[in-house]
């Protein structure tokens, strides 16, 4: 099975798309014979990005130099998506930055994460949104989420409160849209697992541990076609039943009462580990 909004002809937009998953997402629905808008902001990989797509066999492409957290910017690329191909049928919300935080750094490392990977898919989501219900023909928001905004590992907090704010506005949607009638439009999380990536790995060989962008969006197509709305992903090194296990005790740590991230404590490292091994 397939979703029926991948289909030729169909209109995807695509944010983060000059490399990465963006652009594996792009070059697949390419082959599809889709038409697409390509946004990043990053324009010489945009450009690049933009000719492997017409390369692959795209309906169109469009490519658009924007910055996802400026509201202004969604809304004129809305203008100019629109012109170009009418109606929009796959909003895939994928641009996301990491860097550096604590909980006690600069605001600015906090505004800078929290205006792409939260704002942004804000952005696109109300900028896009309207339009897709209003069409009445099948579609999706796919947001593109992390692991790590569902087990909140120290050593980020700005990315993990970024990605865990999309989790929870990204289910809210989808309760959102199942209740709204009139429409085809579905929301579904994307949670990659270990994927090297411009953002993970830099110029860097591959490590064995890792999926490439390519297999994660064949497993997150997959998983779109079966209509699952937790696109759950797992690596050549963790499997789902190991993530599985690693989600139920971080949830385990309010209902056992457990010390804030327990997993990474040592006094419960012992109990961790053979909590993973049940």
């Amino acid at each position: 099975m397939s979703h029926p909004a991948l289909a030729s002809g169909s209109v995807a937009v695509i944010t983060g798309a000059a490399s990465g998953i963006g652009l594996a997402s792009a070059l697949t629905f390419s082959e599809l014979g889709m038409k697409l808008a390509l946004v990043d902001q990053h324009a010489d990989k945009l450009e690049a990005a933009s000719a492997a797509a017409n390369r692959a066999g795209a309906g169109g492409v469009l490519a658009v130099t924007a910055d996802v957290s400026n509201r202004e910017e969604m809304e004129a690329l809305a203008g100019t998506v629109a012109d170009q191909f009418g109606a929009v049928h796959i909003l895939m919300n994928n641009a996301g930055i990491g860097g550096r935080s604590s909980c006690l750094s600069s605001p600015q490392a906090w505004d800078d994460v929290l205006g792409v990977n939260f704002r942004g898919v804000l952005n696109g989501t109300q900028v896009f949104g309207p339009g897709m219900i209003e069409h009445g023909q099948p579609g999706a928001i796919i947001n593109t989420g992390s692991k790590q905004g569902i087990t909140t590992p120290p050593g980020n907090p700005a990315y993990n409160v970024s990605k865990a704010a999309l989790k929870v506005f990204t289910e809210a949607l989808a309760h959102e849209l199942r209740n709204t009638p009139g429409h085809q439009i579905t929301a579904h999380l994307l949670i990659p697992g270990f994927v090297h990536t411009g953002m993970t790995g830099g110029g860097a060989e591959k490590p064995a541990a890792a999926w490439t962008a390519e297999e994660t969006v064949d497993f997150f197509v997959e998983s779109l076609g079966r209509g699952e709305f937790y696109i759950l992903c797992p690596d050549n090194d963790v499997p789902r039943a190991l993530d599985e296990r690693r989600m139920a005790w971080a949830a385990g740590d309010i209902i056992e009462n457990r010390p804030a991230l327990s997993r990474w404590h040592p006094d419960y490292k012992d109990a961790f580990e053979a909590f993973v091994k049940e």
